[in-house]
């Protein structure tokens, strides 16, 4: 049972990242609850409201008609406006920062959930005025839920103004990277929160049985309970031999294991990676490096020239890179205070030239730039680390840095300031 439910939860959380996910949820609701108040209106509610509340009843089947049918064609516009509003978002936000940002806006609830408002009011409109028959002596219209249909559409009003006010806010850079490294944030503090800061004693994987996998795609997540318990009950222990985030090609190595596994449990094992077509940040970390990244990139090209934007980049890099500076390179799981399963993840050392070999590529020209790369590494020496060697790992970085500042600045002024960088980070010649 507890495998069931890991499996749901695993599933759940990749299908929340596809945009048409709520929408979906709740149009089914609508339909529910169509049929649930034409049951109640058979019921009797519409006329003891009547009875009591008449001012609150359309009693009128050509009325009721009228008014269902002004509040679909309404929310109709209103849906097809904010879908286009959604495209024009992406769109802008591909072109203009980076196509890698695409699945974290798309996966925003808040547009998910307002979408799903309309289409659930849409459908649970057209249902109900279906059930509405021609007037007759013993007939009684189903107010009630005219009524209803009236006040789901003043909140799908309501929520389309702040459609219009949140979706302004998501298109400007600073909401987009404060979003990035608040998921990133949650993400490393989860990792280290879980994890062991000692390095755990664990045998040479060598000599192992090694098993592939049966499908591509990127390395998203995988459900550890599930695989804890294959191996507490098959008596083993496993290494997990890709990196999270990386595509993972059919029949290249996934894992291996200490006790040879039958058919049956390495489908068992295979089922609990997540392997998907896109990235989040939500599971994978080293994503938000990347999108920051290619938002500096983006803002410092000839086409968009814009410093401000990868300085302020540049910040939220530099409080990302003092968290993942107290994290190990490894990841250890156990039960038991026994430790059954191996984690990689990428590299202090490859992820910061990952980060900083673009940006020198690109802002080694700018001295303002190679001023707060400058701080980021005063700033990173000064945080506490897990290892030693990761001062080791920037110091060989910011060399790089001012190596390739000093071929690219020709200024005398701007190149005694890069001397005052290279003093000030105490870097031997």
């Amino acid at each position: 049972m507890k495998y069931f439910f890991n499996r749901i939860y695993i599933l759940i959380s990749n299908l929340q990242s596809k945009i048409a996910f709520y929408p979906s949820v709740f149009a089914f609701f609508g339909f529910l609850i169509a049929f649930l108040l034409i049951y109640i209106e058979n019921q009797g509610v519409s006329r003891y409201l009547l009875a009591h509340i008449p001012m609150l009843v359309v009693n009128n089947g050509d009325t009721a008609l009228s008014i269902l049918t002004v509040c679909i064609t309404g929310l109709i516009s209103m849906m097809v406006f904010s879908f286009s509003m959604v495209m024009v978002l992406l769109n802008q936000a591909a072109s203009n920062y980076s196509p890698r940002l695409l699945p974290g806006l798309i996966s925003d609830k808040n547009h998910q959930v307002i979408l799903g408002t309309y289409l659930a009011t849409i459908i649970y409109c057209i249902f109900v005025a279906v059930s509405i028959q021609p007037d007759g002596e013993s007939y009684q219209t189903p107010g009630f839920s005219v009524l209803l249909g009236i006040i789901s559409t003043v909140i799908c009003i309501g929520a389309f103004i702040y459609f219009i006010h949140n979706i302004s806010q998501s298109i400007q850079i600073n909401n987009i990277l404060d979003r990035i490294f608040r998921e990133s944030k949650a993400r490393l503090t989860f990792l280290l929160k879980n994890e062991e800061n000692e390095e755990q004693d664990f045998p040479d994987t060598k000599e192992w049985h090694e098993y592939h996998s049966d499908k591509s795609g990127y390395f998203q997540n995988l459900s550890a309970d599930n695989l804890l318990d294959i191996c507490k009950e098959k008596e083993t222990q496993m290494e997990i031999l890709p990196v999270k985030g990386i595509f993972i090609l059919k029949g290249i190595p996934l894992f291996k294991s200490k006790e040879k596994l039958d058919e049956e449990t390495v489908k068992k094992v295979l089922v609990n990676f997540s392997l998907d077509r896109g990235e989040l940040v939500a599971t994978n970390y080293v994503l938000a490096f990347k999108q920051i990244t290619e938002i500096i990139v983006k803002a410092m090209s000839p086409g968009i020239n814009d410093p401000g934007t990868a300085l302020n980049a540049l910040d939220y890099l530099t409080e990302l890179f003092a968290l993942r500076m107290q994290k190990q390179d490894k990841q250890f799981l156990k039960i038991d205070d026994k430790v059954l399963i191996k984690m990689r993840s990428i590299d202090f050392e490859e992820l910061l030239y990952q980060v900083l070999a673009p940006i020198r590529a690109y802002c080694k020209h700018d001295i303002i730039i190679v001023q707060k790369l400058g701080m980021l590494f005063h700033y990173l020496k000064s945080q506490k680390s897990v290892k030693e060697e990761y001062n080791k790992v920037l110091d060989i970085e910011a060399k790089n840095l001012i190596a390739d500042a000093k071929s690219a600045i020709t200024n005398e002024a701007d190149i005694q300031k890069i001397y005052a960088i290279e003093k000030q980070l105490k870097l031997k010649s």
